[in-house]
This record gives structure tokens, C-alpha cells and sequence, in this order.
């Protein structure tokens, strides 16, 4: 069960409600967000829904038998909606485009594709400061001298800013230069970070583990919530499966089935889901008539040459003929379920 609190709830009506749960059987856990406040009431016990509801500080009782009860759609019905500001939004009304390099290399290259972005209209950048690789070896990012012209070229052309953040350590230094935390698919399960992360009101970008089931995936997701933060996007990002063709396996099932299951956002990372150049145009399209809220693609001036992942980073040419189609594809897909209402 989830019981949702009026934000006049006192202190003393708060208690009643906490108490009657217990009495009925529950194990209680408040949560309290920047929005909201929730009261998660664990374990099967019998009771009447309406001795809940009529109490006083009681905005709304709701039946979630499932484990990740605040990021299920069971309760909430409307999707949740991110305001980035500045007019940039993540909602189902519009297409979400983040592109970007999978590392920020130098401030030639951050100027250079956010200059890019800024003429086709893309209102969100993505790229790596701190990168976790296979390789001790191979280039682990630029860390947070890197992010702070990252940062300032995006800002001054009204670019938002999604980069992976690694470990609770970070998050402070990094908090006033992004606009979206990302936790990348070796995190996923990374409790103690997702936690910290519930304790920011920063918006966070949740890639699904590489090895990780729909349900660790709102698992990893309810962590977050449960410790305040709303803000929460859904990512498929390719899982490991005995496929050796390509990178990863795009797990396009994942997008409708986490649409159905859960009111967050979904977006598709289809650079890392296939991991070929040539082929994530298309697993892109796929994602979005799938109903990927946004997709992730990552790009660069001469991908042959980028510090990380260039077999799979498209060119600025690429990149341009990609965006276009996106914003058809999506256009034809609004139109065809306008037809059919």
C-alpha cells in the first residue's frame, strides 16, 4: 500500500496515519521528497482502504502490491515530467535528443559539437568527465577541469548537460555543473551512490545494468526515489547476451514493458545497445517507435579519432541526416495515434 500525505499534514495527523498502519499489520517507511510525501506500507495485512482514506492529512490511498511501489504506474498514472528549465523539458509531449562524445577530450571538441548541437536545435549534451573502462589502460576522462569548460561552453548556448557520475565522492564537485546525473550500467546496483543520489534534486539518468532484469532495473530506480529524488529517467542501454555480432543486445522489449510498468521516463542509448556505427540510426528509429521518450546518441567531429568508442559514434554528417529522421519518425508516430483515437 501507498499512502500519499496532503502537504498540510501535521506532525501529530502524521502519526495517526503511521500508527493506524502499524496497528493493521504494516511495516511503515516514510518518504519525503522535494514534491511530496509518502507513507510505503510493507507486508499483507487485512484492512478496510477507507479507514485510511478518510483520515485527516490523507491526499490518496493506493493498492501497490509490488516491491517498487513509488516508481510504479499503479499509483501514479500521469508520467512524470522533468523540468530541466530554461524551457528544456523531458516529457511525452515532445522527443528528447541528447547527443554527444562519449568522453570530453578538449574544449576545441566541446565547442565544436555544442556549436553543432545549437544549430540543430538538440537542447541536451551528453559526456564523459569520469569514464569507467574495461582497460586500466585506455583514457579514463578529464575529471572536473574538463567538466568545468564542458559546462560553461554548453551554458552559454543553452544546453543542458547529462554526465556519468561514478561515485558518492563526486557528486558535490560535479553538482553545479550538470544538469542530469548519469549512472552508467556498472553502477546500476551501486546502492550507496543511488542512495546519495536520492539526496540531491538534481534529475538523474539511470542506465540499466548490463546483466540487469527489468525489475533490478526499478529496483535501482525506487532506491533513488525512496531516498526523495522524483527525478528519475529510465535508460535501455543494451544488455550482455550470448551475441557476439555486435556490442550488446538492444533490448527494445524493454521500452513498451517499462512504459507500462512504470511512470518515468524511458530513453533508448542506442550507441551502447549495438555499439556499431552503421547500424544505430536504425536501432534509434526503433527505439522510438517502441515509445522511447528520448534517445542518447553519441557523436563527434572524426569519430575515427575520438579517446573512446568511435566504432560507434556517428559523424557530425551522420549525426545532422540522424535528427531529422528522428523528429519525422516521431511526427508520423504522434499523427498515426491521433488516427487512431
Amino acid at each position: 500500500m501507498l499512502i500519499q500525505i496532503k502537504n498540510s499534514c501535521t506532525e501529530e495527523e502524521l502519526e495517526t496515519i503511521t500508527g493506524l498502519a502499524k496497528e493493521s499489520g504494516f511495516k511503515t517507511s516514510l518518504v519525503k521528497t522535494h514534491n511530496a510525501r509518502y507513507i510505503i506500507c510493507s507486508g499483507k495485512a487485512e484492512f478496510d482502504l477507507r479507514h485510511f482514506g478518510s483520515l485527516p492529512g490523507v491526499k490518496d490511498v493506493h493498492m501497490v502490491e509490488e516491491d517498487c511501489k513509488l516508481v510504479s504506474r499503479l499509483w501514479k498514472v500521469n508520467e512524470t515530467e522533468i523540468d530541466l528549465g530554461d524551457g528544456v523539458a523531458i516529457s511525452r509531449k515532445d522527443l528528447s535528443i541528447v547527443m554527444g562524445p562519449c568522453s570530453i577530450e578538449s574544449e576545441e571538441q566541446v565547442i565544436k559539437i555544442s556549436d553543432f548541437l545549437a544549430e540543430n536545435g538538440i537542447k541536451i549534451m551528453r559526456g564523459g568527465i569520469f569514464k569507467p573502462r574495461s582497460s586500466p589502460y585506455s583514457f579514463r576522462g578529464m575529471g572536473i577541469e574538463g567538466l568545468k569548460f564542458f559546462s560553461r561552453h554548453c551554458r552559454a548556448r543553452g544546453i543542458k548537460i547529462v554526465s556519468e557520475v561514478m561515485q558518492v565522492s563526486q557528486i558535490d564537485a560535479m553538482y553545479d555543473l550538470v544538469d542530469i546525473f548519469q549512472v552508467g550500467t556498472r553502477n546500476a546496483q551501486n546502492f550507496n551512490l543511488l542512495d546519495a543520489l536520492g539526496r540531491t534534486d538534481k534529475p538523474v539518468l539511470l542506465k540499466r545494468g548490463m546483466s540487469s532484469t527489468i525489475q533490478e532495473l526499478l529496483a535501482s530506480a525506487e532506491y533513488i526515489f525512496s531516498n526523495g529524488n522524483e527525478r528519475i529517467i529510465l535508460c535501455e542501454r543494451g544488455i550482455r547476451t550470448f551475441e557476439k555480432a555486435y556490442r550488446n543486445t538492444l533490448d527494445l522489449n524493454a521500452i513498451p514493458l517499462l512504459k507500462e510498468k512504470s511512470h518515468l521516463p524511458v530513453f533508448s542509448d542506442p550507441s551502447h545497445g549495438v555499439g556499431i556505427r552503421q547500424y544505430v540510426e536504425s536501432m534509434a528509429l526503433a527505439s522510438v517507435m517502441a515509445g522511447a521518450d528520448g534517445v542518447m546518441i553519441e557523436i563527434g567531429e572524426i569519430p575515427e579519432r575520438a579517446a573512446s568508442d568511435g566504432q560507434q559514434t556517428l559523424s557530425l554528417t551522420e549525426a545532422k541526416q540522424a535528427i531529422m529522421k528522428l523528429r519525422k519518425t516521431y511526427s508520423l508516430k504522434k499523427d498515426f495515434l491521433f488516427l487512431e483515437q
